[in-house]
């Protein structure tokens, strides 16, 4: 009798088609999975071509493992694709969490990191194949059934791929995401478990382990917004009073008494005790060497310190300020902490805003500037290095008015000496004469800065005659000489170029020292 029923059943037909979507699901959250692991580590760590290829690579290898694997389960296919998407649905949704939290408090990440790659790697490997072999043994049609679950595996891949960055990341953040494609991963396991009831061995168990799961997860995802603060928190020395996912980046403002900073991907970008060292030395030096100053162009500083600096001159007649990410523009114009620092300068008449690639507008722009500042984030992965090469110097160049000056934030000459210096030299290699300079700033430390110009120009031209926090003529004419430890690089360095984006590898191997 039992022999009878067990023939049955092997031999019985079944319904494809949720089978096919499940297919179509599943490669939706693999292919979220590597994303999500992949933008934490860039966010984490920087340099995100290595840590997606690594993510990407691992991830592959262990998926074939996973396949390999496969051969060794010859009876109750059902009863294990249930079990690894419920694994997969529990492991992937706090991925995120366990990465983060890694970071947080311990010295592990790496550790998670590649262990986390490996098991949901593994697990998806072992998806598709098992699948492929409960549709082909109910259908017996191989060529139709690799055609189809191929297909539908492909197509999946493609939209998660494209719902990470534009719909997901930005409005969940990490966390959120993951706990949300574990959810979905838990579900297809329990729609298998409805569908194929009459297919799986132990029924029982299976029903147990997925509400359990499901309940793990669904809790993982009503209280992600406050693991995710918990975990944030621990990343930084004071109270954070805002935090916000962008389009393109993830903010943070601290606060801690009179002490208010902005962190966008976790980095610095300003603190109110000692700012203003580095915005009056990153302008003055450049306005008041130009042969005139009627039209200023800023490249990035969003927060509108740089803005308030230039609109002390009183013959600035337009400022034109282009940041790619407008809530940061908005967040510093609006929030009346981030405004009293600087000045309202972004709702100043003169002041006009565009919120696009800096690089695109220098290819579009016709304009001739008397001014250009160059206020941008340091270039810790590649779409920031594009804004550092000598392609993007050479726009600079051709939008530059022939007395005019330009001022770059060059990271530190101290922590980063072959970055700072490969900067420098990128400038050079376009025809510019150039400066550089530094000084300390306690947020920062050693602060480095390039000034360029198409003609020769002299530091003692510089001449302050307004009243600054920091800034003097003495010690700007100091800020122009480097000791020797900070020289060590100048003429081993090489320029930066889109096809050889060496400032990263030098940014990256100086950052991983301190």
């Amino acid at each position: 009798m039992i022999k009878e029923s067990s023939i049955k059943e092997n031999t019985e037909k079944i319904n494809a088609t949720p089978l096919l979507f499940a297919v179509f699901i599943i490669a939706i959250c693999g292919i979220i999975y590597e994303l999500i692991i992949g933008a934490i580590s860039s966010y984490l760590l920087g340099d995100s071509v290595k840590q997606y290829s690594i993510t990407i690579g691992l991830f592959m290898s262990a998926m074939g493992i996973g396949s390999y694997t496969t051969k060794r389960f010859k009876n109750n296919l059902f009863d294990v694709f249930v079990t690894i998407e419920l694994f997969i649905g529990l492991v992937g949704g706090i991925s995120a969490v366990l990465l983060f939290a890694s970071y947080g408090y311990t010295k592990m990440y790496y550790v998670v990191m590649y262990v986390t790659i490996i098991i949901i790697g593994i697990l998806v490997g072992l998806e598709i194949p098992i699948l492929t072999r409960i549709i082909e043994e109910k259908e017996n049609n191989l060529r139709i059934t690799i055609a189809n679950v191929l297909s539908f595996d492909y197509i999946g891949a493609l939209i998660g791929s494209v719902a990470f960055p534009i719909i997901l990341l930005p409005h969940l953040g990490h966390i959120k995401t993951s706990f949300l494609v574990g959810l979905i991963n838990v579900l297809v396991a329990n729609m298998i478990i409805f569908k194929y009831k009459n297919h799986i061995k132990r029924i029982q168990f299976l029903k147990i382990m997925a509400v359990f799961f499901t309940f793990l997860i669904v809790l993982g995802f009503l209280t992600a917004d406050k693991t995710a603060e918990k975990i944030e928190d621990s990343f930084y020395r004071d109270q954070i009073i805002y935090r916000n996912q962008t389009k393109y980046q993830r903010m943070i403002v601290t606060k801690h008494r009179d002490d208010l900073r902005l962190f966008l991907d976790g980095n610095i970008q300003f603190s109110s005790k000692d700012e203003y060292r580095y915005h009056e030395a990153l302008i003055h030096p450049a306005m008041l060497l130009s042969d005139k100053r009627d039209n200023i162009l800023i490249l990035g500083g969003g927060d509108g310190l740089a803005a308030r600096e230039i609109l002390k001159y009183d013959d600035v007649k337009k400022i034109t300020l282009v940041d790619l990410d407008e809530e940061v523009v908005n967040f510093c114009s609006n929030n009346p902490l981030v405004s009293s620092l600087n000045n309202k300068s972004l709702d100043n008449e003169k002041v006009h805003v565009f919120n696009q690639d800096a690089y695109k507008y220098l290819e579009d722009t016709q304009e001739k500037y008397d001014v250009i500042i160059v206020d941008l984030p340091d270039p810790n992965n590649e779409s920031l290095n594009k804004l550092y090469t000598n392609l993007f110097y050479r726009l600079i160049y051709t939008r530059l008015s022939d007395g005019g000056m330009v001022s770059i934030q060059s990271t530190s000459p101290y922590y980063a000496g072959e970055a700072y210096w490969c900067i420098r030299k990128t400038v050079e290699s376009e025809g510019f004469v150039t400066s550089g300079y530094h000084l300390s700033i306690p947020s920062f430390g050693d602060w480095g800065f390039t000034l360029a110009s198409k003609k020769d120009f002299s530091k003692e031209d510089i001449n302050i005659t307004m009243p600054m926090k920091y800034l003097n003529n003495d010690i700007v004419r100091a800020c122009f000489d480097f000791g020797n430890d900070e020289k060590r690089y100048k003429d081993t360095v090489e320029v930066n170029s889109l096809t050889n984006p060496i400032l990263i590898s030098y940014y990256q191997k100086a950052w991983n020292s301190y």
